[in-house]
């Protein structure tokens, strides 16, 4: 590899891990299930409990050394489990609130989004009517006390913010043109989050929703959303799944279920111990008719890759984008009493032509976290004819067919229809020391943002249109990098620079108008989105 490339790759590892994780906790789900003594379920062999604490037990009262018996369980589980496969997963407590709170869309906060700058803590949004709002807490305050210890440095000082609802939390907070800190007493509440990220008219009749996860609700935010759009005259809609890693299998379905006819086959799902169960279309659907296309990525993953799949197969609109992550198995969560739980492959999922897309993993995990990895080093990001020819991908010789009669391919992802190359010229050296140390971020919010009073743009389009990044702007942010111990090289920062300024213009449009101001700006120069633009442009 050249050094372009190896910077790039080395980009990837560390986004991709990210990725690959995101995907692991994001599994697709149909219910919950307890093994809590009283569940009703059958008990594990009685002589094998047994033998397991007792061991524990000589263990804990006989061994030289002082030994955390919980953590010999869980590697005990740990290796039983990892003698299945990568998705099966034992969640100590924490792990699974974090998890079923994310796939819920709802936990006890403050209401805040928030940026740590130079070891503070900057709001950067407060939820609408939410805790913090109440409060008086405002969009560019830095919170540098909590309970009367100082935040400053703190690593700890978001799980400080959480809390019980009904709970409070006293805060001091900085804020620009007040002399004094001022304090706020905040009661915490039940924030409810949308599926969402954003949904908004990306051009005239053209609708853009982004969703990162299929929870609990995602369903009714999704048709809130296009019920919208529909009256802003949406004739053609963008679904952006790019880093989606998955949730809850009634939700992909009823997504899918909005784009097609009555008594469609979305996907089917079996198992060993699970007869086949036949998911399909009802008459109910919103948006059966309109032009449709469907983002994807490496970061695709199991639910969202039912949602695509069954597009896809049934040639009701175009994917686009790169190979999807390939995870094609079911899980159910199975809960123990002290909050841990279970997440236990039950099934395969299978698109309509009879497809699976779970990717190998008789090579073990190791290699089966590394295969994103794989892809790279083979060029299937920036080849298209790599990725047809990577023998990780599919099989030749088993072909299924669309609806219309094309021809797609098992075993390893969705291979979308029209594909998107990474471009890695723009990942130099330069860059990527700007962004592994966060200067864009830091810049942003330590330079450009302004109070809202005086801040002149009233909208994200007016923003988007009007804000410009000037070549002194971009120069002051160089000598502000050199600043931070960026070795800089002059090439790589002007060819980086259409990047780097797409990325400060986005960050600072999220500040002051939300997803949609960050998105309608980042979107200008998203390759994924002017593939779509132009295919919805020139269908043939």
């Amino acid at each position: 590899m050249n050094t372009g490339t190896k910077n790039a790759f080395t980009y990837f590892i560390i986004t991709l891990i990210a990725v690959f994780f995101g995907v692991i906790l994001g599994a697709t789900y149909e219910q919950n299930r307890s093994l809590n003594s009283n569940s009703g379920f059958p008990s594990f062999a009685i002589s094998n409990n047994q033998k397991l604490d007792k061991i524990l037990k000589v263990i804990e009262t006989n061994y030289v050394d002082s030994v955390n018996t919980d953590s010999l369980q869980k590697l005990a589980i740990d290796d039983i489990l990892g003698g299945l496969d990568p998705h099966t997963v034992y969640l100590p407590p924490s792990q699974a609130k974090t998890q079923n709170e994310n796939l819920e869309g709802n936990f006890d906060g403050i209401g805040i989004e928030y940026y740590m700058l130079n070891d503070t803590l900057l709001v950067t949004s407060v939820r609408e009517k939410g805790p913090s709002a109440k409060a008086g807490v405002l969009k560019g305050d830095k919170i540098v006390s909590i309970n009367g210890q100082s935040a400053i440095g703190d690593n700890g000082v978001v799980d400080k913010l959480r809390g019980k609802r009904g709970s409070k939390v006293a805060i001091d907070v900085l804020r620009t043109g007040f002399d004094k800190l001022i304090p706020l007493t905040i009661e915490r509440g039940r924030i409810v989050v949308s599926s969402v990220d954003v949904a908004y008219l990306i051009k005239p009749g053209i609708g853009f929703i982004k969703i990162t996860r299929f929870g609990a609700n995602t369903a009714e935010d999704f048709t809130t959303e296009l019920g919208l759009l529909q009256k802003k005259g949406m004739k053609s809609l963008i679904l952006d799944l790019r880093g989606n890693g998955g949730g809850y299998l009634s939700a992909a379905t009823a997504l899918a279920d909005q784009f097609l006819p009555n008594n469609q086959l979305i996907v089917y799902t079996q198992g060993l111990h699970e007869p086949r169960t036949d998911y399909k279309a009802t008459a109910d659907g919103m948006f059966e008719k309109g032009k449709l296309i469907i983002l994807i990525d490496e970061g695709t993953a199991s639910a969202s890759e039912i949602l695509a799949g069954a597009i896809q197969d049934l040639d009701r609109g175009t994917i686009i984008g790169r190979r999807s992550f390939g995870k094609g198995l079911v899980q159910e969560q199975f809960g123990f009493g002290d909050g841990s739980a279970m997440n236990l492959t039950i099934a395969r999922y299978y698109t309509p032509s009879g497809r699976s897309i779970q990717k190998s993993y008789s090579k073990g995990t190791k290699a089966y976290k590394s295969e994103i990895n794989h892809r790279f080093e083979h060029g299937d990001f920036t080849s298209l004819d790599s990725a047809l020819s990577d023998s990780t991908f599919f099989n030749h010789k088993k072909q299924y067919k669309t609806l219309k009669g094309r021809s797609v391919y098992a075993g390893g992802g969705i291979m979308p229809d029209i594909f998107v190359a990474l471009d890695t010229s723009k990942y130099s050296n330069t860059y990527q020391q700007i962004n592994s140390k966060g200067l864009i971020a830091n810049y942003v919010y330590a330079k450009l943002t302004r109070s809202v009073s005086v801040f002149p743009f009233k909208t994200a389009e007016e923003f988007s249109q009007q804000y410009h990044f000037t070549d002194a702007d971009y120069a002051n942010f160089l000598k502000y990098c050199i600043g931070k111990e960026v070795k800089l090289n002059k090439a790589e920062a002007m060819q980086a620079k259409p990047l780097i300024i797409n990325q400060i213009k986005s960050m600072l449009a999220r500040y002051y108008f939300g997803e949609e101001g960050f998105y309608s700006v980042y979107a200008q120069a998203d390759l994924f989105v002017t593939a779509a633009l132009n295919k919805l442009k020139n269908p043939a």
